[in-house]
């Protein structure tokens, strides 16, 4: 009896360390966007997009993003108090939310259809 309770042991054992290994080598790998390729040409491309955690209308343009989002220049515009603005928001004179900033020196505010940024940029918009 003791050899069999051993011995299933060892089997639940290796069966959850196999569990454990495949989660953790899951959820490590990067999440991979359609958008990746198009928010890394922004980038390359000078578009900046300031923006404010508070905001909703930010919150929506990076939602439409997506995980590419942190590929983006992006911007955080707002202090953590919510109520002023950082120095470099200032400096750049950002007067709205979301405000995106292209090489050629032009602005657009408000969300931006991701059709208008590759416009803008002549980067190719996924389908």
């Amino acid at each position: 009896m003791k050899k069999q309770t051993i011995f299933f042991g060892i089997i639940v054992i290796l069966i959850l360390g196999a569990i454990i290994s495949f989660v953790v080598a899951n959820s490590s790998k990067p999440k991979v966007s359609k958008y990746d390729t198009f928010a890394t040409c922004l980038k390359d491309q000078g578009a900046v997009f300031y923006g404010a955690f508070w905001c909703p209308h930010c919150k929506a343009q990076k939602a439409e993003f997506g995980p590419a989002v942190k590929l983006l220049n992006y911007i955080e515009c707002s202090n953590p108090d919510a109520k002023s603005q950082k120095q470099i928001c200032i400096d750049k004179k950002i007067e709205s939310y979301p405000t995106w900033e292209f090489k050629d020196g032009t602005r657009l505010t408000g969300e931006v259809p991701m059709k208008t940024l590759a416009e803008k940029t002549s980067c190719v918009l996924p389908e």
